[in-house]
């Protein structure tokens, strides 16, 4: 079982998308500030859905600590503000989608279940991966020990890479599509998804991100087309 941390200051409508979001069989524990919310970081949960605008501590500082403590944890930005610079301000702090307001609580259900398919695709049958699972989750590229499972990247050096959500689905998504030349428009469909209003060019950017944290990868660059991962 998924567990989702939704934090919405208005009543109604936290009552309304958690009752919708724990129809589909998912936890759900609500917040109605951003205080409140911030105690629970640590707890890590499989999701969380953010309002940006909260008494207290704000959506943005809360991410800004969610990410602090876990990098790669999956998070949903929603907004009643200008939708366009929160969108921004929301995917360059990591956040992997985002909800302008109004809308329905139907289309918050479906993001969320094709974002938690992203991030953790079929490891968590009753919340937990099982035994092979795990060992299937784990894998050697280059000089990096990468556990999908648990969504960590770790140097011959035993020392953990930090890595942003986005960063570590498309270094997934390039090892499941190892030797391939890759759009880069099929790129950000598979990490960004089909709903991603903005320009191609944020896979260069994660690339770049990426080559710099993880040197030893070789990530060759197909000039006028994409990306292509090779042998080390």
């Amino acid at each position: 079982m998924y567990h989702i941390y939704l934090v919405e200051d208005e009543e109604h409508l936290r009552g309304l998308l958690a009752a919708y979001l724990e129809k589909e069989g998912w936890q759900v524990r609500s917040f109605a500030d951003g205080t409140s919310a911030r105690s629970a970081i640590a707890e890590r949960p499989d999701l969380w859905v953010l309002d940006i605008m909260l008494p207290g501590v704000d959506g943005y500082q809360l991410m800004r600590e969610i990410k602090a403590d876990q990098p790669t944890q999956p998070v949903i930005f929603i907004s009643a503000r200008d939708a366009d610079i929160d969108r921004i301000i929301g995917l360059e702090l990591g956040s992997d989608d985002y909800l302008a307001k109004p809308f329905l609580p139907r289309e918050l259900v479906i993001r969320t279940r094709k974002l938690l398919e992203r991030v953790y695709g079929g490891h968590y049958a009753a919340g937990k991966a099982t035994a092979s699972q795990e060992r299937r989750s784990k894998l050697t590229l280059a000089s990096y020990l990468i556990d999908e499972q648990a969504r960590t990247v770790t140097d011959e050096q035993g020392s953990k890479l930090e890595l942003t959500s986005k960063e570590f689905e498309l270094l997934l998504y390039f090892i499941n599509h190892h030797g391939q030349v890759l759009e880069r428009e099929q790129v950000l469909t598979a990490v960004w998804g089909m709903d991603y209003f903005g320009t191609d060019r944020v896979v260069d950017d994660l690339v770049r991100r990426i080559r710099r944290k993880l040197p030893d990868l070789r990530l060759e660059t197909v000039y006028g087309y994409g990306y292509r991962m090779v042998k080390a």
